[in-house]
């Protein structure tokens, strides 16, 4: 049956079905023995759910009901949809405590009335696996519309975040939009002093950088209530000011504050591969320094919790299992009170910081990210370079440079953040137990509109085994925007935010991020991978070329940049690595063919990366006068010490950001793949945010605080010549035109070039750099470099055929 393609929104309800039964009432003999096999081996064994999968991509599940002969859900869902399908299918399954067993299908074919918007309100026949009806002549009772994304009124397809109507935030989601908020953007922990962008914003005012871990000591040392703060890492030992002002350690601050009177609480995230017992399995396996981070507080007033990421108590052994040992808790939140009176009728004044910068070693960084010129200065105690193993600032350079995004938000959306805190605390630290109390009356009387006020939107990525205070009732839980998954309550928002905010896109989007992979049920399908085991189903890649081929067919100019580290952090060369890669080039390509397609159709002569583009960035270093000297060397014929001699290496890009027209902003701590953006894997917290008085209007394009904040993060990444250079030519100003599009990937494949040049000797002008792979006519991919420098690994990665998909996805 011919494909369809589902753009838009799927509001689906599965209410009740009619399965065959024998004459006891029980279900019939071949399935009864299925779920008998499954009894005993849990509290749900044997409990019915059913699921909606837009052709073998899950879209939904509900919860689950005892087996009886007219099981009953009554459940809804509200869908985004970016596929080509044929069916939609809804599967009756019965839970055990190792899986699941199959019960049957029903399918619902996409051509006619579901591709047509009309509403659908049927009794499906379930069938088997090889599509017959079964025997017993079950059934399943759903409703079900499609309506394509650019008749979707809340989608407002490509019409920007301008009015009118007014636009109200993101729909279905369990924190609404604040107006009224203040808000400060943050390119990396630190500003040097010599970077200084000449931005100009509306009102002929310049774009002032600020400098994001000095405001955190100073929002920290100004508390008198509550410090509050969550974080994947946290190492008490890190100074967050440095240079002339060198500040107390964290750790240090943190116990001051505490001696004050100041409620300090910390959930942190619990390595289970960390257990205390020598430096290696201290640190566990990613290196968070979780126990050591508990044992420095250990006997003072700082309650600091360290927080395995539980799974909902309902959820199967095996998902009990994998929630635990491979997910985490990948907030990074600080919530201070204002420092105003502490009197209980008197403002608190929140301020909130969140974002993708950990509190701990190996993020202090500036716009120039040094590789050795620091290592005898600012990086001497803090060296962080986990990519060759046995590195050590003893053995000297280069260190891993950081490049990161985090912001600050005042007004109400800090509400918001507080109470994502406290929900977690409530239910994995101590109750309602030490939590301050504060009047909820104020989060609307802390805002204050203006011509420089934000709207801001919190949004999460979790669920009812990380939060407490999740509504029970399916109707209820579905109106916070909150999806089933069996017997658990998750939050997916931070996915809702990004596909609402590529739909409304008008000119161009400009992402920065640490992963990149997903929509995998989009992948081609001829190169040996089972695309149903690999499970990266969130929507955005897709989103955004399908955004691109609209504007395509329409005659307009659409640009989409995405910059992402040279490789995920790690040994370039092991099996994690190298398979996320391999996600990564297949999500690529997934995108450049369906451009390639889109101009091949209109009939265009342009390259697909005059759309769509790819960076990296990196650094070189010419030795310079005094510079460390370590009394130690690397071994001989290993990727250290080929960096140390060719004195180049990767900017490890941590950012998690999306820019669009200048006007709206997404950052936070999701990655873009299915770990961040699931909602039952890692937990994750984000917000999306713009201002009311700096949108586009027929006067003149946004020149508001993201204008300012996105040229400056590209005249970082230029350098100063490239960047002058632009920005005479105003293409800085014009990213959706090809001119900008053409000069950027120039630019970068300049850099690119000296950058994997053995022989060149300097420093590198910009690091800005395009990412080594090519791009053929047809959007195939092909070898720019084999393998990366200085490395045996290879750029395009290799599929792991040990390491399961939800290891790396």
């Amino acid at each position: 049956m011919a494909q369809m393609l589902l753009h838009g929104v799927i509001d689906a309800s599965i209410l009740e079905a009619d399965l065959s039964v024998t004459s006891d009432g029980k279900l019939r003999p071949t399935k009864k023995q299925q779920i008998e096999n499954a009894i005993g081996l849990g509290p749900n064994a044997g409990k019915l759910y059913a699921t909606v999968d837009i052709d073998k991509a899950r879209a939904a599940r509900t919860r689950m009901v005892d087996p009886r002969r007219s099981p009953q859900w009554n459940e809804s869902f509200h869908i985004y949809c970016a596929h080509y399908a044929a069916h939609i299918i809804f599967t009756v399954k019965a839970d055990n405590a190792v899986g699941a067993t199959l019960i049957g299908r029903a399918y619902l074919p996409t051509a006619g009335l579901v591709a047509g918007g009309e509403e659908v309100d049927q009794w499906l026949p379930i069938c088997d696996e090889n599509r017959q009806p079964l025997e017993g002549g079950d059934r399943i009772h759903v409703k079900l519309q499609f309506t394509d994304v650019a008749a979707d009124p809340k989608a407002r397809w490509g019409a920007g975040v301008g009015g009118p109507p007014t636009y109200e935030g993101v729909p279905h989601t369990f924190f609404k939009q604040r107006p009224g908020c203040r808000v400060r953007l943050y390119q990396d922990a630190h500003i040097a002093d010599g970077f200084a962008p000449r931005v100009q914003l509306a009102g002929g005012r310049l774009y002032e950088p600020r400098r994001c871990w000095e405001d955190v000591f100073e929002a920290i040392n100004n508390a008198r209530r509550m410090v509050y703060i969550a974080g994947w890492s946290v190492n008490a030992r890190i100074a967050l000011v440095r240079g002339p002002r060198w500040s107390e350690t964290l750790g240090e601050l943190l116990k001051r504050k505490a001696r004050e009177g100041v409620t300090v609480l910390m959930l942190v995230w619990d390595d289970q591969t960390s257990v205390g017992l020598g430096p290696i399995k201290r640190d566990g396996l990613m290196a968070t320094h979780d126990e050591d981070t508990a044992g420095y507080f250990r006997g003072s007033a700082v309650r600091c919790v360290l927080c395995p990421r539980n799974p909902d108590p309902d959820r199967s052994y095996v998902q009990d299992i994998e929630t635990k040992t491979l997910f985490t808790h990948h907030q990074k939140t600080v919530v201070v009170d204002g420092g105003g009176s502490t009197a209980a009728n008197a403002p608190p004044r929140l301020v909130s910081f969140l974002g993708g910068i950990d509190l701990c070693d190996g993020r202090y960084d500036t716009q120039e990210h040094p590789l050795f010129r620091t290592l005898g200065t600012t990086h001497r105690d803090d060296f962080h370079q986990p990519n060759f193993p046995g590195a050590s600032v003893k053995k000297g350079g280069p260190r891993e440079p950081w490049h990161d995004i985090h912001c600050r938000v005042e007004g109400p959306a800090a509400w918001d953040v507080l109470e994502n805190f406290e929900q977690r605390w409530r239910k994995q630290g101590d109750g309602d137990n030490h939590l301050v109390v504060l009047d909820k009356g104020w989060r609307d009387r802390e805002g204050a509109e203006d011509a420089e006020s934000w709207n801001v939107q919190v949004f999460r990525s979790i669920d009812g085994g990380a939060a407490a205070g999740f509504p029970e009732d399916p109707k209820e839980a579905a109106a916070c925007g909150l999806v089933s998954g069996k017997d658990h309550v998750i939050e997916r928002s931070i996915q809702d935010a990004y596909i609402h905010a590529i739909r409304r896109a008008r000119d161009f989007i400009y992402i920065e991020n640490q992963y990149f992979l997903g929509s995998s049920y989009a992948w081609r399908r001829d190169d040996g991978v089972k695309l149903e085991e690999i499970n990266a189903l969130h929507l955005i890649p897709k989103e955004l070329s399908l955004k691109i081929v609209s504007k395509i067919e329409a005659g307009e100019r659409f640009a989409v940049y995405v910059v992402v580290p040279m490789w995920p952090e790690g040994v370039p060369e092991s099996a994690s690595v190298q398979a996320i890669l391999d996600w990564q080039r297949r999500t690529m390509e997934m995108m450049y063919k369906d451009v390639a397609l889109a101009i091949q159709a209109k009939g265009l002569r342009a390259d697909p990366r005059d759309y769509l583009t790819f960076f990296c960035l990196g650094n070189r270093e010419a030795p310079s006068p005094g510079e460390y000297t370590p009394p130690e060397r690397p071994d001989p014929d290993t990727d250290y010490q080929r960096a140390q001699q060719s004195r180049r290496f990767m900017i490890y890009v941590h950012a998690k950001m999306m820019i669009v027209d200048d006007e709206y902003i997404i950052v936070g701590s999701a990655n873009i793949n299915q770990r961040s953006m699931d909602g039952g894997r890692d937990t994750e917290i984000a917000m999306g945010a713009y201002q009311p008085g700096h949108l586009a209007s027929p006067d003149g394009p946004a020149r508001g605080q993201v204008h300012g904040f996105r040229v400056a993060l590209w005249q970082e990444h230029l350098g100063a010549s490239a960047a002058a250079a632009a920005e005479r030519s105003g293409d800085l100003l014009r990213p959706s035109s090809l001119a900008c599009v053409r000069r950027m990937n120039q630019v970068a494949e300049q850099h690119w070039g000296l950058y994997a040049d053995d022989a060149f000797p300097g420093d590198l002008p910009g690091h800005l750099m395009a990412y080594p792979v090519g791009v053929r006519d047809d959007g195939e991919l092909q070898e720019e470099a084999a393998v990366f420098p200085d490395t045996k690994a290879k750029v395009v990665g290799a599929k792991s055929t040990v390491l399961l998909p939800i290891l790396t996805t």
